[in-house]
């Protein structure tokens, strides 16, 4: 297939990182180790985060409640889900139909239903995106590195081939595009620690490859005069030696992988046609096979995106019903195989699998109970038309997050939500920082891990004091 996107792309690629983020300048220490001088014993050496770009409903999703049929005439607040609930593999916990393939490797992991995202005054996705990322709110005075990032940087590659942390489906020629770039960086970390950036799963090879007819002498070339570029060009000016060093260690990198075996894995048309086909329901599916045939390739952390783009996918500000059932179409049966391929190779053990999004939605209520925020979008009081019958509004105080392997709790749902509106967080609220150091925790990477920059300290977690949430681990 004729890739999409310019070859000329491919230098960018390589990392999310921009000459700006570079400017943020080198870290000059780092601390890795637990408070009581202990390491951690690790229980993950992979991360595969499924991000439901655009704001996923808890309550039309894995949070389910009162079902209320389409009828032209309906109160609308009395509308709380738009779909039955479904059984899962778990006695008495339900999913929304739609999601039958996810409930049914339920007894494999956990479902947390009580995810409290922040307040960050008018609600936009790309703040939220950004601090879900980065466990940091913006605007930052430094570049605050992705979580990918700060993995990436702590355990290095599994495979010294395949690039540590990798992105698949997310466009930057959209609206908010350049939102976006903010956080899918790794900041001060340095280049070397950025995403590789795969726009189209169908199209992973193309990215990893020399432009068609260009010879390997003619691309041994290019890589020199980019060399040439480091040394000598706006970031040899302006750049730290740390930062040309990093760039030039990821575009070495990139090189490696071009010529190694291993850039097969980003080739899909070497899946077998029967695991191809149940993964083929759009990009996000045949991203979820992508981070399989990586994660069995070593690498160290994966995101799979359905891709943010205002108004489509998952940020339903209209028709909220309808274009549910074909998200959910996208995402049921490729997330359920890819925790079943890798419960099948052995992987999931150490692979631990997160299913999130920046926050929920409410048809009713807008941001929380209590904290007022500008509303983006006029719900009627009564419902004549099936384009006001589903969830419309950002609602930040009650939302679903799947977590699958890694030691996490196997069978287990954490949190619990309201049965009535508004449907927020009523038990064992967590918030980002606790999710991220739970993750990091996983990874064997301790709490206190930081680096100096701008002579102060800046932790995995703001102020260093995310706590990991033991009770999300298995015996």
């Amino acid at each position: 297939m004729k890739p999409t996107w310019s070859r000329r792309d491919f230098l960018k690629n390589t990392s999310g990182a921009t000459l700006a983020a570079l400017a943020a300048g080198a870290p000059i220490s780092s601390f890795l180790s637990s408070c009581n001088g202990n390491k951690i014993q690790s229980r993950a050496d992979t991360v595969i985060l499924l991000w439901m770009a655009g704001g996923m409903a808890h309550t039309d999703t894995f949070d389910p409640k009162k079902y209320t049929a389409f009828e032209k005439g309906l109160d609308a607040n009395k509308v709380l889900s738009t779909f039955k609930p479904v059984p899962t593999a778990l006695d008495h916990i339900y999913f929304s139909e739609g999601l039958e393939s996810i409930g049914k490797v339920l007894n494999r992991g956990t479902a947390i239903r009580s995810y409290v995202a922040a307040d960050l005054g008018h609600i936009l996705h790309s703040r939220h995106q950004y601090h879900w990322h980065t466990c940091y709110e913006p605007p930052q005075s430094v570049a605050a590195p992705h979580i990918g990032s700060w993995i990436a940087k702590e355990l290095g590659p599994k495979n010294p081939v395949i690039p540590a942390f990798i992105d698949i489906g997310q466009r930057f020629d959209i609206g908010e595009g350049e939102e976006l770039k903010a956080f899918h960086t790794a900041g001060f970390l340095g280049n070397e620690y950025g995403p590789f950036m795969i726009p189209d799963p169908s199209e992973g090879l193309e990215s990893v490859r020399p432009p068609e007819g260009m010879s390997a002498k003619r691309f041994e070339k290019r890589n020199q005069l980019y060399n040439e570029l480091i040394a000598n060009g706006p970031v040899g000016e302006f750049g730290s030696d740390y930062q040309k060093e990093s760039l030039k260690k990821s575009m070495e990198q990139a090189y490696i992988l071009l010529n190694s075996p291993e850039a097969q894995a980003f080739d899909l048309t070497k899946e077998p046609k029967e695991s191809y086909d149940i993964y083929n329901t759009g990009k996000f599916g045949l991203g979820c096979l992508m981070a399989k045939r990586l994660t069995e390739q070593g690498a160290r952390f994966i995101s799979v995106t359905t891709g943010y783009e205002p108004f489509k996918g998952w940020d339903t500000h209209e028709n909220g019903y309808t274009r549910l059932i074909d998200m959910k179409k996208q995402i049921d049966g490729p997330v359920a195989q890819l925790i079943k391929d890798l419960e099948k190779t052995g992987h999931l053990d150490r692979t631990m699998v997160i299913l999130a999004s920046e926050f929920s939605r409410d048809m009713m209520v807008e941001g929380r109970p209590g904290a007022k925020v500008q509303e983006q979008v006029q719900q009627p009081d009564v419902i004549m038309d099936i384009k006001n019958y589903g969830m419309h509004r950002h609602f930040t105080d009650g939302c679903s997050i799947l977590m699958f392997g890694g030691g996490i709790r196997k069978g287990y749902v954490y949190g619990k939500t309201a049965d009535e509106r508004p449907c927020k967080t009523i038990e064992k609220p967590i918030h980002i920082d606790k999710i991220h150091q739970t993750i990091y925790h996983a990874l064997g990477i301790a709490e206190d891990t930081h680096y100096t920059i701008e002579k102060r300290p800046f932790y995995t977690t703001p102020d260093g004091l995310g706590k990991p949430e033991m009770e999300l681990f298995g015996t």
